[in-house]
């Protein structure tokens, strides 16, 4: 039997990542190891990396580097997105000892004990192209916290012209509904008040399992009790059937709060993108939401510069973006992504042109965000509060995603509580808790 280690992890990119990450955590504490804090010494240092921009895939090799040049006695463990595009990249790095992709993360334990065992790096990166079995990761032995990320699905086949994840992530495949319904139970039992269904094309849950969608997931996941709010991850536009959002509307624990992924409003751009919408299909996707789902927000992803985007067709989308009733934006300048077809395209925007586009667009951002939340004022709101600051004040979420502050004590953390707003900006809402 493999003596107990001491296991560090380190995290970049996205809440799936996250989950992944918690997933791995559990796996280890199940066999007797112990999680602890990335800032303090251990014998298994374990990176989940990320590849999606440029910035993503530099932080993760600078990570790399530095626990092997801090931790030369430990092993060091590079999985995830950079080692599945990268392998041999990362392999060259001078002091990893093993490198695992997005499939063998199941057998990571035994891994670790051969690569401890070898002195020699291991390496377990297959063709993600062939990958067809959901990572059924068991999420257990949680602390009662507030929030839990719950991955899904896995994989995405759109092949947008500038995205690599589909060459991380490899094909659809969907946790199935039974499991969904055992690990949403876990999590309730451990205490988590608020459970988010993620996905790296969370639509698409189900394209592999016969007759069964999203919805049939949402509902399996509302079907267990003892937990206060189910959200959703981001969700392809096209991808929002009306039962979802007549659901949203009907099921109180299902948040009011949509992020789809825009990511142009100019028609020419989204075809170059190969998005399967136009900016009007956007529109009435927003109509019919809101029609349908008082008190709704949707958020939305918009990239600038991509190949080819002239003056105009920013300008042009940014006033229909500024005229749309969102929530708020993630504004991301286009990264060039090795091995996609747009980073190859030579009508490449300089980077200052981005940087000012990203510029104009993240003041729509906060116009918008100051517009949502300044709608709430004089409106009461049931806040998840999660953290408590020195100064007194709490802090949580709204289920439409805003982010509200009022005074109060311990005893208002992890719990719903009503609270009237009494003010708001572009950052938070504040308001006063109700008697309980």
């Amino acid at each position: 039997m493999n003596p107990a280690w001491r296991v560090a992890f380190y995290t970049l990119g996205c809440k799936v990542n996250q989950s992944d990450t918690a997933a791995m955590e559990a796996m280890f504490r199940a066999a007797g190891h112990s999680i602890v804090p990335a800032e303090e010494a251990a014998d298994v240092y374990v990176i989940n990396t990320c590849v999606v921009t440029n910035v993503g895939q530099k932080k993760s090799r600078q990570m790399i580097r530095r626990l092997v040049r801090e931790h030369p006695a430990a092993l060091v463990v590079v999985t995830g997105c950079y080692p599945q595009t990268a392998a041999e990249e990362v392999r060259q790095i001078p002091g990893v000892g093993l490198i695992v992709g997005n499939q063998h993360r199941p057998q990571l334990l035994a891994l670790v004990a051969a690569a401890k065992a070898g002195g020699q790096p291991v390496s377990a990166v297959d063709k993600i192209t062939q990958a067809r079995e959901f990572e059924d990761l068991p999420i257990a032995a949680l602390s009662s916290r507030t929030r839990a990320f719950l991955k899904i699905q896995e994989g995405c086949q759109q092949y947008c012209s500038y995205c690599i994840i589909p060459y991380a992530r490899g094909p659809y495949r969907s946790r199935p509904l039974d499991s969904i319904r055992r690990e949403v139970e876990k999590l309730a039992a451990a205490g988590f008040q608020e459970i988010v269904l993620l996905g790296i094309h969370l639509g698409a849950y189900g394209r592999d399992l016969p007759g069964v969608t999203l919805l049939d997931a949402v509902k399996t996941a509302l079907s267990v009790p003892n937990f206060a709010r189910l959200r959703l991850g981001s969700l392809e536009s096209v991808e929002v059937e009306a039962g979802l959002l007549e659901l949203m509307r009907d099921e109180p624990r299902l948040c009011r709060h949509l992020h789809l992924p825009l990511q142009a409003a100019d028609d020419s751009v989204l075809q170059r993108m190969n998005r399967p919408y136009q900016a009007a299909d956007f529109d009435r996707l927003l109509a019919a939401a809101h029609r349908l789902v008082p008190g709704l927000a949707v958020t939305t992803d918009v990239i600038v510069g991509f190949p080819g985007e002239t003056d105009e067709q920013f300008e042009r989308a940014r006033q229909t973006i500024a005229a749309w009733p969102l929530a708020g934006l993630h504004v991301f300048p286009y990264s060039p992504r090795q091995g996609t077809p747009a980073a190859a395209w030579p009508e490449q925007v300089p980077e200052a042109v981005k940087k000012a586009r990203a510029h104009a667009l993240s003041e729509v951002d906060r116009q918008l965000r100051a517009r949502f939340h300044q709608s709430l004022v004089g409106t009461t709101q049931r806040v998840l509060f999660e953290t408590q600051g020195a100064d007194g004040l709490i802090e949580g979420l709204t289920d439409n995603y805003v982010r509200v502050m009022a005074v109060g004590d311990e005893a208002c953390l992890g719990r719903l509580v009503d609270v009237a707003i009494q003010s708001a900006n572009a950052e938070f809402a504040f308001g006063v808790i109700s008697q309980q």
